[in-house]
Order: structure tokens, then sequence, then C-alpha cells
């Protein structure tokens, strides 16, 4: 239990010296000095600092601090290998051909001698690591680069705004690679007013200016600028200004007015439905009043009906009636007729018993 808790403060020890080496049995070694550094202790947490080149020539002076001399000391003869992660480059010399376009990730270097150079530059401000390493050992410094010159500038605005409001720009200022410059804009402004801007307490470069805007509607023009830098055609155009537009509006009156011609379109609206409504109720009405009309021939037709068969059968009945008298009338003089006739026949056979006549039935 004590040997590992000696292994893990060892372990921990050489973390935070930024360098970690393994060294097996065969005594293989390597350790490495840097100089030309601005500040920084090499470690994780403390990375050695050194200029980005923003003039796009690489320089390892104490002056320009542009690249940090990695010198490995190793046993002589044995090939170093130095790995760069993050935005590290590597290169075998520097001089005037040197630029920020220059350089490998990956870099071995047999010594002549137990030494073994190269020079390690960045573009950027976030950490990078150098690996070191030998058969069956190595060692990882960490560096990053300090920002050059402000270099671009950009301005971002929202697209509208209310009449005797507020807005905010936002404002970005880099060096040439991209990397935030703690160099503030100066500030314009046409129809409102800017204020000093204010750097962002979290982001580098990040400005941010209170834009007051006028009493009346229009468009508001806002500006950035920086002071023109020393140009590095080769890399990059510089932008040292920047403006964008706002339109302002009168959003009360604008409200307003899109209110009132809501209101006029439901009204519209509403008057249409209504003389739908009104439409309707017309056709409604002459559909009722037709039904009745039609009910009340249909009525009158029944009832006209009803007369007509009621006639017939009144006169049928009389005809009948008419009939039946005429025949009653025939058949009593008929019988009337019988009956004198009998009579006289009965008579006569009487008289004349051997000519008798036949009665009628």
């Amino acid at each position: 239990m004590n040997s590992f808790k000696k292994i893990a403060l060892g372990l921990v020890a050489a973390m935070a010296m930024g360098t970690l080496i393994t060294t097996p049995a065969s005594a293989n070694t390597i350790s490495v000095a840097v100089t030309t550094s601005v500040a920084g202790s090499g470690t994780a947490l403390a990375p050695y600092t050194v200029n980005v080149p923003y003039d796009n020539v690489v320089s390892d002076t104490a002056t320009a601090s542009e690249a940090l001399t990695f010198t490995a000391t190793v046993v002589a003869g044995n090939p170093v290998t130095f790995t760069a992660s993050g935005n590290a480059k590597i290169v075998s010399a520097v001089n005037a051909g040197v630029t920020s376009g220059s350089g490998v990730t990956s870099l071995t270097v047999t010594p002549s001698g137990t030494t073994a150079v190269v020079y390690v530059f960045t573009t950027s401000t976030s950490a990078s690591a150098i690996t070191a390493s030998i058969l069956g050992a190595s060692t990882t410094t960490y560096l990053k680069g300090i920002a050059g010159p402000a270099y671009n500038v950009s301005l971002s605005l929202p697209a509208s705004g209310n009449i005797s409001g507020t807005s905010t720009a936002t404002v970005n200022v880099t060096d040439i690679f991209g990397n935030g410059v703690a160099t503030a804009p100066t500030m314009s402004a046409i129809n409102a007013t800017a204020a000093t801007p204010v750097a962002d307490a979290l982001v580098v470069g990040k400005y941010t200016s209170a834009i007051t805007l006028p009493v009346t509607a229009g468009n508001v023009a806002i500006g950035a600028s920086i002071t023109a830098p020393t140009a590095v055609p080769t890399l990059a155009v510089a932008k040292t200004s920047d403006s964008a537009l706002l339109a302002v509006s009168d959003l009360a009156t604008a409200l307003a007015t899109a209110n009132a011609a809501l209101a006029a379109e439901k009204a519209a609206s509403a008057a249409a439905v209504k003389a739908e409504q009104d439409k309707a109720a017309v056709v409604a009405a002459d559909l009722v009043k037709a039904n009745a009309e039609i009910a009340k021939l249909k009525s009158d037709a029944v009832t006209a009906k009803a007369a007509a068969d009621k006639a017939l059968a009144d006169a049928s009945a009389a005809h009948a009636a008419e009939l039946a008298k005429v025949k009653a009338d025939n058949d009593a003089a008929i019988a009337a007729v019988k009956k004198a006739f009998n009579a006289l026949a009965a008579k006569w056979n009487a008289k004349n018993p051997k000519a008798k006549v036949a009665t009628l039935k």
C-alpha cells in the first residue's frame, strides 16, 4: 500500500510539472528545456506563453518571442519525436522563410550528440501540447499564444427597435488569426447615440455598447472602428471598421393602426355575416310563405274534392231516388192495369166458361 501511494504521489508531481516520464530498465531518459517564452511554467495549468506570429514571420528571439526553443536531452544517438496537438506547429529551424503557415504536427530528430532541438509556435490563444518522446520515455509541455494587435472588428445589431427605446450593439475585436484582443473599439452613430463600449467579463475582445434610439421612426446606423494596424497582406487585409443598420419603428402607433385595421376587418366580416344571415332569413321566410300557400292550395283542393264528391253523391242519390220512384210508379201502374184486367177476365170467364182468358200474373 505504501509503495502504491508513493507511485501515485510521483505521478501527481510529474503532471503538475507538465512532464510525465516513463523510464524502463534500459535507463533511456529524456528532459526538455524551453527558452524564449514570455511567461508560464509549461504545465497544463500554467502553459508557456508566446506571441503569435501576427506579422507572418516566426522568430525565436527574446524580443519577438514568437517561437519556443525546445531542447531535448537524451542518450546520444536516440531519435526524438516531437508531436504537437491543438494549434501548435513544429519547425526544425527558424529563419526568414518560416511563416505562420509553416510547420508540421510531428517531427522526428536524430541528434548527433545528446540534444535534439526544434522550434514551436502557435497562432491561437488556446492551449496546445508538445510531447517529446523516445523509446521508453516521454515528456509533455504546454503552451498557448498571446494575441497580436487588433486587426479586425465586427459589429452586430438587432434589426429593429422602438422609438425612444434602447438597443445593444455587440462588437468583436480580434487579431489577424481571430483571437480576441482587449482593445476597445471606437463607436459612432447616425440618428442615435452609442455609449462607450463595455468589455465582456468572460470573452476577451467582446464589447457591448448601449444604443439610445431616437424619438421618431426611421433608420439608425451604428459603426465600430479600430486604429489601422500594420498591414500584413500576405495573410489577410485588415477590417478596421464595420457598421449595421437598425430600423426604428413607432410600435405603439403601429400597434394602434394594426388594431384599427383588425377592428375594421372584424366589423366588415360581421357585416358580411349579418348580410348573409338576413338573406338567409328572407329565404327562410319566403320558404315558410310558400309552404303555407302550398298547404292552403292542398287544403282547398281537398275541400273542393270533398264538395265535388258530395255533389256527385247527392246527384247520384237523387237520380237513384227518381229512378226508384219512376219504377215504383210504373210498377204501380202495371199492377193497376193487371188488377183491372184480371177483374175483367174474371167477369168474362164467369160469363163465358168455355172461352176463358188467362189472368195476368
